[in-house]
Order: C-alpha cells, then structure tokens, then sequence
C-alpha cells in the first residue's frame, strides 16, 4: 500500500472524528470523536515514519506509547464522566458546563 492511502484514511478518520467532537453534545461521543481524531494523527505519524525509516523501531514504539496513552485517557474520562453523572445526573456538555458556577 502507498503512503497516500495510509494518509488518506488518517485524515478521514481525522475528519470523522472532527465532525463528531464539533457536532455531539453527549460527553461519550464527544470523547469518541476526539479518540478518532487521534487516532488518525496515529496512523498518519505512523505511515509517514514508516516510510521515511522503515528499519528503525522508533515509529513502533511511538506508536505503541500513544495508543497506551489513548487507552488511559480513554479509562479516566469515562471515570469521570460516571462520576459526573452519579452526582449531577449530567450527561451532556451543557449540563457539566453548570459545574462551574
């Protein structure tokens, strides 16, 4: 597969996950849509290190890192949305804006 299509599917899921973050109100599908945005700058940075330096393993470690990464980010914003939601039965951005006052 060429690079193109590597960097095509990042900005589709990128973009995917761009609309999703911009147009959901629910705090689950706005943690999805920025767990796809990263995802897709993933998969780019991976393509590109893979075809800039195939035989070094710096890219796969990078890589491994950032979705260790995303899987804790991941772990705690559902914590802390479960907690939002058992003390304020908040379930939408709008209702956790009001924690703030």
């Amino acid at each position: 597969m060429s690079l193109e299509l590597f960097l095509l599917l990042a900005a589709a899921l990128f973009s995917v996950g761009l609309f999703g973050a911009l147009t959901q109100q629910s705090i689950v599908m706005l943690m999805m849509g920025l767990e796809l945005m990263l995802g897709g700058i993933i998969v780019g940075a991976a393509a590109v290190w893979r075809y800039i330096a195939p035989t070094a393993a710096d890219g796969q470690v990078l890589v491994v890192l950032a979705v260790t990464v995303m899987a804790v980010e991941m772990a705690m914003g559902f914590a802390v949305v479960t907690a939002l939601f058992r003390a304020r039965e908040a379930d939408v951005t709008d209702m956790a804006a009001e924690l703030k006052e």
